[in-house]
C-alpha cells in the first residue's frame, strides 16, 4: 500500500465564512476524526489533497499528515473518510480524515477490476453483468489491496462468480455476503411482440363484428316492416 505525506495547518476560525476565506487562499477546510469524534480542525492545500487522491490507492492511500500551527508539530497517520465537492465545478469544499493505527484492522471499500473476456459472451452470445463494482474488505491499513481482480476468461453462459469464489488475499477478509453475485453471464432477453401489432389485429376484427351486427339489425328492421305491411 502506497504511503504519502501532506502538510496541514490547524485552523481556529470555524463556520461558513471562515471556510469560504480558506478556500480563496487555495486551501481546503477539513477535520481529522479519531474514534468517531472530532480531533483536529485543519486546512490542507488543494494541490496536495488532489495529489493524495490520485495515487493508485485512491481514497485508500495511507497519509502521514504533518500538522503545524499549534503549540507544537503534530504528526498523524490518516486516511480520507469523506470529501465534499462543488457539484458545478468539482472543486473541493471540505474533507474529512480518519486517524488510523497501522496495527489495527479497518474496513474499507476496494474497487473491482474485471480481467479477461468471458467466453459466454464472446462465443455463446450471452450478456455480461457486473453486480458489484466495489467490495468491502477488512484488514490492516498496510494490507489494503489497491483493487480486487476478477478473472472471467472461463465464465460461460448462465454462470456467475460470487464473493465466495474470489481467490483469497493474504490478511484480507471479504465482508460482503459470500453468496452475493459479483459478475455473471446471462441469456439475452427474448424480444416481446410489439403491442401495436396485436392491437392492429384486434382493430381489424372489430369493424367486421360491427358491420355484421349492423346487417343483422338492418335485416331485422326490414323483416319487421314487411310483417307490418302484411
Amino acid at each position: 500500500m502506497e504511503r504519502i505525506s501532506i502538510k496541514a495547518m490547524m485552523r481556529a476560525d470555524l463556520g461558513k465564512g471562515a471556510c469560504s476565506r480558506i478556500r480563496k487562499t487555495g486551501h481546503v477546510p477539513g477535520v481529522v476524526y479519531k474514534d468517531g469524534e472530532i480531533g483536529v480542525n485543519v486546512q490542507v492545500g488543494v494541490k496536495e489533497l488532489w495529489k493524495a487522491l490520485h495515487t493508485d490507492a485512491g481514497e485508500n492511500a495511507i497519509i502521514t499528515m504533518d500538522i503545524s500551527g499549534g503549540p507544537g508539530k503534530i504528526e498523524k497517520t490518516v486516511m480520507v473518510k469523506d470529501i465534499q465537492q462543488n457539484p458545478v465545478n468539482d472543486k473541493f469544499v471540505h474533507v474529512d480524515f480518519q486517524e488510523i493505527s497501522l496495527s489495527e484492522k479497518i474496513s474499507v471499500k476496494v474497487h473491482v477490476v474485471v480481467k479477461g473476456e468471458a467466453p459466454g459472451v464472446k462465443e455463446d452470445g450471452g450478456v455480461f453483468n457486473q453486480a458489484l463494482w466495489e467490495l468491502e474488505v477488512e484488514c490492516l491499513p498496510t494490507q489494503i489491496p489497491e483493487h480486487v481482480d476478477i478473472q472471467v476468461d472461463k465464465l460461460r453462459m448462465g454462470e456467475a462468480i460470487h464473493v465466495k469464489d474470489i481467490p483469497a488475499i493474504p490478511g484480507v477478509v471479504f465482508m460482503d455476503d459470500p453468496d452475493q453475485v459479483v459478475v455473471s453471464v446471462t441469456h439475452p432477453k427474448a424480444e416481446e411482440p410489439e403491442a401495436g401489432a396485436a392491437e392492429g389485429v384486434e382493430g381489424a376484427e372489430e369493424p367486421e363484428i360491427i358491420k355484421k351486427g349492423k346487417k343483422e339489425e338492418e335485416g331485422g328492421e326490414e323483416a319487421a316492416a314487411t310483417e307490418e305491411k302484411k
